[in-house]
């Protein structure tokens, strides 16, 4: 089925069922060669990959997604607006559910027909900004330094949470190749939203496996979030049933629930479903969560996806509460602009309108291939409970799970 309805005056093109696996490589490979951006994604627990492909150079800028109607295609926005990071929707120009191609404008058809072959009068538009390594890249000492602040201002009582974050550079192993290190995540973590995404106008190549979905709107008639909070290891030979939880990580996923139920207040909504929290895995990793489902087809809510994903981000997963003066503290101390490291990313009105995901981009990785190396992002939730050695060792556990496609 077509994702675009502005091409729907053209003539039918024809399509025919494609292996997308099979197409990764040549698709990831024509995109790159004619600076097309590019979005690859796995769903959590789903069989087939699919990509988008945008034919234009920079894509729709300072766009806010709509999650029930509207432009067709990935959205990647970052976790605040700033002079290095605007939010960003690739259209769906050219899209692949894993089964099948839709090109559904002649020029996209153009270029699925020539794509392997060389543009002949093609001129790459210059980068908007040069990626760049963040100005702070944390050692243990800074970091807990950085915790222990965090700590104090929240059992002064002007905070109840704060999660101030971490970079980390690491070097590229020989022959990285970003494809390869996309399926060797999506095996790694089949319940994890996987994806690689490159935008060559903006100099962007990112790579992650989130565990946490902000906002999804299923066939229009769904609505659904999650809070996730809560870290440990998952000792080998154990169950994720066996977790036991500390009053501190019980408390950190209670104040993000919270916070989702006071979201759902502010529009004055209250027939949702609750359930959790429970423990899940993600990897090596253990979380607690607490799903949230609202049926739109029983309130008067018909824009809830858009209206959620306002009020949501940034959460207080990744900020802190109260969420404006969490995030002022974070711009003062962090020292460091995240860019897209805990913003959103995902897709938007496809397969079909009304369909839309948006997950947190945590677990993942800014890759710096001129300087052959990549940023890997980490933050632990803080309460008065925290301590700053335990809060180093969780984001080092956070890193690995991106840090494993390195080795």
């Amino acid at each position: 089925m077509p994702v675009e309805t502005a091409a729907d005056s053209s003539p039918a093109l024809p399509v025919s069922p494609v292996s997308l696996p099979a197409l990764l490589p040549e698709l990831w490979a024509a995109a790159r060669f004619r600076r097309n951006p590019i979005a690859i994604w796995r769903r959590p627990l789903a069989a087939q990959t699919e990509a988008s492909i945008s034919l234009s150079s920079y894509g729709l800028t300072g766009f806010a997604p709509n999650l029930e109607s509207g432009p067709a295609g990935f959205a990647f926005s970052p976790f605040q607006d700033s002079d290095r990071a605007n939010a960003f929707l690739l259209p769906a120009d050219v899209y692949f559910d894993g089964l099948t191609a839709h090109a559904p404008t002649a020029d996209a058809a153009a270029w699925l027909a020539a794509r392997t072959a060389r543009p002949p009068d093609f001129t790459p538009p210059a980068p908007y900004q040069r990626a760049a390594a963040p100005a702070l890249l944390a050692d243990e000492p800074t970091y807990r330094a950085l915790v222990a602040a965090g700590i104090a201002q929240i059992r002064g009582g002007a905070l109840r949470k704060v999660v101030p974050a971490r970079a980390a550079l690491r070097a590229l192993p020989p022959a990285f190749e970003p494809l390869a290190a996309f399926a060797k995540l999506c095996a790694a973590h089949p319940r994890a939203f996987v994806s690689l995404v490159w935008h060559p106008a903006y100099d962007q190549l990112w790579l992650g496996a989130s565990p946490e979905l902000l906002a999804e709107v299923e066939g229009g008639h769904t609505f659904r979030t999650v809070a996730l909070a809560g870290t440990q290891p998952l000792a080998p030979g154990t169950h994720p049933d066996d977790a036991r939880w500390s009053q501190k990580e019980l408390e950190e996923q209670a104040n993000v629930t919270r916070y989702i139920i006071e979201c759902f207040k502010r529009l004055r909504l209250r027939e949702y479903h609750e359930t959790g929290p429970r423990t899940v895995q993600a990897g090596h990793l253990l979380h607690l969560r607490t799903d949230f489902e609202v049926d739109l087809r029983t309130v008067p809510f018909p824009t809830l996806g858009s209206d959620m994903l306002r009020l949501l981000h940034p959460t207080s997963a990744v900020a802190g509460m109260p969420r404006e003066a969490a995030l002022a503290w974070l711009r003062q101390h962090e020292g460091y602009d995240r860019t897209y490291y805990s913003g959103f990313l995902g897709p938007v009105n496809l397969p079909a309108p009304g369909t839309s995901a948006l997950y947190v981009n945590l677990r993942c990785m800014q890759v710096l291939e001129a300087e052959n190396a990549a940023v890997l992002y980490a933050g632990a939730g803080l309460t008065a409970a925290s301590d700053p050695a335990r809060e180093w060792a969780e984001t080092e556990q956070k890193l690995r799970v991106v840090a494993d496609v390195l080795l």
